[in-house]
């Protein structure tokens, strides 16, 4: 019994040392500062690359400085409060190197070594090229500096545990700079490296296990975001689900504009377009279209049966025609056919006829704004509905646009409804 214990004990110590090796340790590789030419040019290079990853999307509260945090992140395991990244000296990163921003960026860890929660997504991250870490780096030494204190994650038990994320690394957690796939070309290989880097597209279209961690940089097969309460589609290349029913320059479009011949973007995406992939160049936006089209069908799961045909179920619909009839047909069309870009079709949409109806549920009661772009500088946006129509009304007319013109879906209910009336997009 004792010789059964002693193995035992060796045998947990051995895989308590391999968890804090592979959840501790560092990757050096491009672990070499680069030392720009242009320092001018570095410097705008570095703002780019900023844009491109959205810093500012987390990094700067509403109404608050730029890059002095202070915005929550909102968790299923609490909230994480985005951390000051201008230059101040006490309170920024005014005092760290450029290796000490590549090591946060690659391998997910502070100035000081402390282990970096991945609502900071630096499982994505970590593909960035040290070139492109140097060139941020260099950026935000010239943003103004701004004294805002840092404040602490509020998580709940047991994650306020930062020393858990050992584990989580040990898990999920690969540090590893992008490398180009050689059988592909160097557009597919740009798209893939701003898709699944700074673009971290998987943070919220991928979907997620228990502890937070995505499936895989690749499975963009959709996912709820369930702090927002809002479904990120498909990005695969699925023609039923996903992209490949869209040509490139519809996702070009989208990305770029946030609407285009086939839908608009609205909610959280809104938000990213808006504040990041407008000021990109079109080459790295088609790029990155290339690539997602590119991607294998990874199970997304689409909207259940169509509804068994009842007399109760036929008025419903009927019900739903009839306000359809009302108040949607001027902007969409009888046909359900819309006038794109500036009224998307709802015939053969696929935000309609997902699993999950949440995102036509809070269009209808809350509106649906396209961002305001360079390339559309005043979008048309569909107004909120939630004072003139009550959660039967609405379960009903988004059951009649689902199961219309093609499109089939699962009937909504009053509930489902009621389940968003009060949520608003943050």
């Amino acid at each position: 019994m004792k010789r059964f214990f002693l193995g035992a004990l060796f045998l947990l110590l051995v895989a308590l040392g391999i968890t804090a090796w592979l959840g501790l340790r560092e990757d050096n590789t491009d672990a070499t500062a680069n030392t720009p030419a242009n320092t001018a040019d570095f410097v705008a290079r570095g703002a780019y690359l900023a844009r491109a990853g959205n810093c500012m999307g987390c990094h700067t509260a509403r109404g608050g400085a730029e890059y002095a945090g202070g915005r929550a992140i909102q968790t299923p395991f609490g909230a994480i409060p985005a951390p000051n990244i201008t230059p101040d000296r006490d309170t920024g990163i005014g005092s760290w190197s450029a290796d000490d921003f590549w090591r946060a960026l690659h391998n997910g860890k502070s100035k000081d070594g402390k282990l970096l929660y991945p609502a900071f997504p630096y499982p994505n991250y970590t593909r960035v090229t040290r070139a492109d870490s140097d060139a941020m780096y260099a950026y935000f030494r010239t943003v103004a500096p701004v004294r805002q204190e840092n404040r602490e994650p509020e998580l709940r038990f047991p994650f306020n545990h930062r020393v858990l994320l050992v584990g989580w690394r040990a898990l999920y957690f690969r540090p590893g700079v992008h490398e180009d796939e050689p059988k592909q070309n160097a557009q597919w290989n740009r798209g893939a490296y701003l898709v699944q880097g700074l673009g971290h597209c998987s943070a919220c279209h991928a979907p997620r296990n228990f502890l937070g961690a995505t499936t895989g940089e690749e499975n963009l097969s959709g996912a709820m975001i369930p702090m927002l309460n809002w479904y990120a589609a498909s990005l695969s290349g699925d023609r039923g689900a996903g992209l490949g029913s869209w040509e490139v320059q519809h996702s070009v479009d989208l990305l770029k504009t946030g609407g285009s011949a086939r839908g608009a973007a609205s909610g959280p995406m809104a938000e990213v377009v808006r504040g990041s992939l407008q000021y990109l160049e079109e080459k790295d936006v088609r790029a990155m279209a290339v690539y997602l089209k590119s991607l294998p069908q990874n199970g997304e799961t689409e909207a259940s049966a169509p509804p068994r045909s009842t007399p109760q179920t036929e008025q419903f619909l009927r019900t739903g025609a009839e306000l359809y009839e009302k108040h949607c047909v001027e902007c969409h069309k009888a046909d359900g056919r819309g006038e794109p870009p500036a009224y998307p079709a709802l015939a053969g949409n696929r935000a309609l006829t997902l699993a999950s109806p949440v995102n036509p549920i809070r269009a209808v009661l809350h509106g649906g704004y396209p961002p305001s772009t360079q390339g559309n500088s005043q979008p048309y946006g569909m107004p909120p509905f939630s004072a003139l129509l009550n959660d039967e009304e609405i379960a009903a007319v988004v059951s009649y646009v689902r199961n219309s013109w093609g499109n089939q879906g699962a009937l909504v209910s009053g509930g489902q409804v009621n389940n968003y009336r009060a949520v608003t997009l943050d």
